[in-house]
């Protein structure tokens, strides 16, 4: 009687919309952990009641389908609850950068037009002061637990309002989420994603990972980013859980004591994440026997860093590429593509790129006339799959710019090789254009990580006299270890072509990151153009 009960409840939702995802577990898995942050530990059927009596809350409040509700915050298990409203009812998520100033903030709560804004108590005294700024707003919703003059509390409505299946009305093709582009090339822009589209990739990774109902995924990718939020729900998918680490700020040794400690099976990285795990002097004294899989994404992984963490940790390591405004997950390399290391050097040269297309994703490398290039000719990567966006967010423009016929010109530059792997050069507003000769900055930065004394580099153009734009370089040294600029510059000579080699060299204690741990380059190259009227 009970399983009949069961399958008759899963049919309430079978419209190719998160709400199915959600409610599904509940029924399949209602006392298995859906979510962790901190000491709460929520079940999957407890996390569905917190989703439902959000979004009777929010309806009682006025708020409707289709309207954009916005979340300012880190990471936490408050940031799950927004999602899921959003996810199961129909209304459009906005998550915006907790690092952001006060006009940054004002310019993307506006661009989105939501009415309705999720507020960390970190958070409130900063949205006060923007209140007057921010007239399309009209609720505003504490995350904290405390009372917040002015604001309704979250923790409130979920233990107030009612609990019961609430009536979703979302189709496949509403929008569920925008997620903003870094801001590492300019002013943010929203990519749109439609429930259709984002399930669509949803259920990719979930495949592409082999992941299963039990597997335990360590989260520290921020949940405003969308590699993040995607590779959230990718394991809730599946009936796996998460595990929130706080996100402020990375701490690697608490980061590997959670791996072992909830003996996880997965987690998301970038490549200045595997520096500092590595860096670590204990590093070996955590059991990460439970890891299935170290994946990485967001950023390009320097080569010789990747050996360095399989020669650590064996072959678990799998690699994605995509962008904002591409699913954002279009090639993946594999575990056993990355097992080459005890090869022959002309066999590892595959670690440098980033695999093959997804199953269903559709890769091309053209020109600047749109004509597909030759194996090995340098070209800008379009991507075209059913998760794929079709606009930026009230950019009819710039959308018409990026989406071309079905395809998304995401503007990074890369080729393939006669087998089919694609290999990432840069991004194609990175290149630095020195002497008349296009260099891109990721082949340095790669000579640079063979160095022993470097920890992490980034390599631009900066303005010169004679070479219009010469190479740059911005280097974290080793803990305890010196070297000197020109040694740094030469070692880059001896490995690659001359011009190629960075002319300047500068030491720093940090380098300026996104939450998502990549390397804000801009910030770095902006300082150098000060008081000129254009940039290179």
């Amino acid at each position: 009687m009970k399983k009949r009960y069961i399958l008759k409840e899963l049919s309430r939702y079978n419209t190719g919309i998160y709400a199915d995802v959600i409610y599904r577990n509940a029924l399949l898995y209602p006392d298995e952990m859906a979510i962790k942050y901190g000491d709460k530990s929520v079940s999957f059927s407890k996390f569905n009641d917190r989703v439902n009596a959000l979004i009777h809350g929010l309806c009682s409040m006025g708020v409707k389908k289709g309207d954009v509700l916005g979340i300012l915050s880190w990471n936490c298990l408050e940031y799950a609850d927004f999602y899921g409203a959003c996810m199961k009812f129909g209304f459009i998520s906005s998550p915006f950068n907790p690092r952001l100033k006060e006009d940054e903030l004002d310019y993307l709560i506006n661009y989105s037009q939501c009415n309705t804004l999720f507020v960390a108590d970190e958070f409130v005294e900063l949205i006060d002061r923007i209140r007057p700024r921010i007239k399309n707003v009209k609720r505003f919703i504490s995350l904290g637990e405390a009372e917040v003059p002015g604001m309704v509390s979250h923790h409130k409505i979920i233990n107030t309002f009612s609990k019961e299946e609430p009536h979703v009305e979302a189709q496949e093709d509403d929008p569920v989420f925008l997620f903003y582009t870094s801001g590492t090339t300019g002013v943010p822009r929203a990519a749109v994603y439609t429930f259709r589209q984002a399930i669509d990739d949803t259920r990719r990774f979930a495949i592409a990972l082999s992941l299963e109902q039990g597997d335990k995924h360590i989260q520290i990718m921020p949940l405003f980013h969308i590699g993040g939020t995607k590779n959230f729900w990718g394991y809730f998918y599946v009936g796996g859980s998460n595990v929130i680490m706080p996100q402020k700020s990375f701490d690697p040794a608490a980061t590997l004591k959670a791996i072992e400690d909830e003996r996880a099976t997965d987690i998301h990285i970038v490549a200045t994440h595997l520096a500092a795990f590595l860096a670590l002097p204990d590093v070996d004294k955590y059991d990460l026997s439970s890891l299935k899989r170290m994946f990485y994404a967001a950023s390009p992984m320097p080569t010789e860093l990747l050996k360095r963490g399989m020669e650590k940790w064996g072959p678990i390591f799998i690699q994605f590429y995509g962008s904002t405004e591409n699913g954002p997950n279009v090639t993946m390399l594999s575990k056993k593509q990355h097992d080459v290391i005890r090869k022959p050097p002309e066999e590892q040269k595959t670690l440098a790129s980033c695999g093959f297309p997804h199953i269903g994703v559709h890769v091309r490398i053209v020109d600047d006339k749109g004509m597909d290039v030759e194996p090995h000719v340098v070209g800008e990567i379009i991507v075209k799959s059913k998760a794929v966006p079709t606009e930026w967010w009230h950019k009819p423009e710039e959308s018409a710019e990026t989406f071309v016929d079905g395809w998304v010109h995401t503007g990074d530059m890369g080729r393939y090789d006669e087998n089919g792997y694609i290999y990432i050069v840069d991004r194609k507003k990175d290149m630095i254009c020195s002497g008349g000769e296009n260099i891109y900055p990721r082949e340095v930065e790669e000579v640079l990580y063979q160095h022993p004394a470097v920890q992490e580099a980034a390599v631009f153009g900066i303005p010169d006299d004679y070479w219009v734009e010469k190479v740059h370089a911005a280097i974290v040294l080793k803990e305890g270890v010196k070297v000197e600029a020109q040694e740094i510059i030469e070692f880059c000579k001896e490995r690659i072509a001359r011009y190629k080699a960075p002319k300047s060299v500068e030491f720093m204690k940090a380098l300026p990151k996104t939450p998502s741990g990549k390397i804000l380059k801009r910030e770095l190259r902006d300082r150098y153009y000060e008081g000129k009227e254009r940039k290179v």
